[in-house]
């Protein structure tokens, strides 16, 4: 056992804490104390105008718009508030047609639609422009408890206390169900979650020629007690298939999240614990331990610093990673009182049927040499020799086909070509690969365009306004002297600048930048 950089406790609640969450300057939480509450990244100090009051009962849920400007909260009151994350002020109050208890709600990637669950078994999808109400997914036969949008926009994933999990089309008007897992979390589904980075969610992932899959990873937990992680299909057909189960948790497992590259996977259960593990192994990584009573909220820092857990005991624990995503290590002179992290043995999971991990560097930068490494690992070393005959490294690797395999390169068996295209298309999904492209689509939202040069920012950062601005220009403005806003002339506080990673990744899934 060894410390852990707990570096804050958060204690701003007189109630149970039921979520936290994360945009690119501020965390947010909700409680049963009926008050949403907000704070700075910077000092973890809580703003101005919070805590955020408008709901009349306890507080289940709050989750940031993508861009950061909004905030929504959910509660027993059956209401859905908008909130301005610049003022506190309220932009909007939804409600259910049912006006029953709203357990859930989850902004698309494009910040276009707001998904919102509850007790009355429904449903409800809103346009966040308009605040209307677009349709209702009806057919669960117990209460929403969780629900997400894939990272495409195109489909939407929720899970019930009666341990079924759906998938709707979320574009087309369609309120039928297009997929039904009956037994995904055995006593109920708590809480469900899509990587960021792996398959489709990947900007750089290429789907096969032939099949033009779109996938996904998924990660469930329920009151089984166990952590599942499932491969979600939803093109050419809409299922899902389990990967692994995940045991270490002893009671039910209240929460999940994905770090912003994928690379970490956290829960939070009924024994008080928050563990981090390996979403692609099945591996347990690290215990933390702390807080006194059930853990119901887990949640990632869009810059990968920090990790925040939730829980009945009132507090938010802030924990801090290193720069490879791994909670890191302190003196105990620096820690916060009571942190401590169980560093686990890396074996693998119960059940699981994750591919093994071929290699670590970018496809796209692999030599011959190691090409023909990775083909002993596959147990293909038979065709190294032809492989160095005609110099394929890992770009060539990359835009191979099965034709080209059986008339180019002689691999005749179908099953050794299939393991090939197989095993190159596994490091794609775990990221190991790069495209570049450029969009074709001229009419490009204001949102993924610089203010300054009004083109499509590549490395969108925030700068003390709260606007986002491609790296270089902003920089280049501080340089010249001027310490205003480029959008609103007043001046600027600081010239610091923060990454805004969630808007990079929506613009690179767009655009293959």
């Amino acid at each position: 056992m060894s410390g852990l950089a707990l570096v804050k406790v958060v204690k701003a609640h007189s109630s149970d804490t039921n979520c936290c969450a994360f945009s690119t300057s501020l965390l947010a939480s909700c409680s049963g104390d009926k008050t949403v509450r907000l704070f700075n990244l910077d000092d973890f100090k809580e703003l101005s105008f919070s805590p955020l009051l408008g709901h009349t009962y306890y507080v289940h849920w709050c989750c940031f718009s993508p861009f950061g400007t909004m905030l929504a909260s959910c509660s027993t009151d059956g209401k859905i508030i908008l909130w301005n994350t610049r003022n506190g002020e309220t932009v909007a109050v939804l409600e259910h047609p049912s006006k029953g208890i709203i357990r859930i709600c989850a902004f698309s990637p494009d910040s276009s639609l707001l998904l919102s669950g509850g007790t009355d078994n429904c449903l409800c999808l809103w346009d966040v422009n308009t605040k209307t109400l677009i349709r209702q997914f009806e057919g669960h036969q117990n209460t929403v408890a969780a629900c997400t949008f894939t990272p495409d926009n195109n489909y939407v994933i929720s899970g019930s206390s009666d341990g079924d999990l759906r998938i709707w089309d979320a574009n087309y008007g369609q309120n039928k169900c297009l997929y039904l897992d009956s037994e995904c979390n055995d006593l109920g589904v708590s809480a469900l979650v899509i990587s960021p980075t792996y398959g489709s969610a990947n900007p750089n992932y290429i789907p096969d020629a032939i099949s033009h899959k779109r996938h996904f990873l998924l990660a469930t937990c329920g009151a089984d007690n166990l952590v599942k992680v499932w491969d979600l299909n939803v093109f050419p057909e809409v299922n899902t298939r389990l990967r692994c189960k995940m045991t270490g948790h002893t009671a039910k497992v209240m929460s999940v999240a994905f770090s912003i590259d994928g690379s970490l996977l956290a829960s939070g259960a009924g024994d008080s614990l928050v563990i981090v593990w390996n979403p692609i192994l099945g591996q347990m990584l690290y215990t933390l331990e702390g807080h006194k009573r059930y853990v119901t909220c887990v949640a990632f820092s869009l810059d990968g610093r920090y990790l925040a857990s939730g829980s009945n005991d009132k507090t938010v624990r802030i924990w801090q990673l290193d720069d490879t995503g791994i909670p890191c290590q302190q003196p105990a002179a620096s820690r916060e009182s009571s942190a401590t992290a169980v560093i686990k043995p890396s074996a693998p999971a119960a059940e699981t049927t994750t591919p093994k991990e071929c290699h670590i560097q970018l496809l796209s930068d692999w030599s011959i040499d190691e090409v023909c490494k990775w083909l002993e690992n596959i147990d293909l070393k038979q065709y190294c020799d032809v492989f160095k005959e005609n110099h394929i490294d890992g770009k060539e690797l990359q835009a191979l086909d099965s034709k080209h395999l059986t008339s180019d390169l002689g691999i005749k068996p179908l099953g050794h070509r299939q393991k090939i295209l197989r095993g190159v298309q596994m490091i794609r999904e775990q990221g190991f690969y790069t495209a570049t492209g450029q969009p074709t689509d001229d009419t490009v939202p204001d949102e993924y365009l610089c203010p300054i040069t009004r083109e499509i920012m590549r490395d969108p950062v925030i700068a003390a306004d709260g606007y986002s601005y491609e790296r270089s220009s902003i920089e280049s403005w501080l340089r010249g002297g001027t310490n205003t806003s480029p959008m609103t002339n007043a001046p600027l506080t600081s010239n610091h600048l923060t990454p805004n990673r969630s808007l990079k990744m929506i613009i690179q899934r767009l655009y293959n930048l």
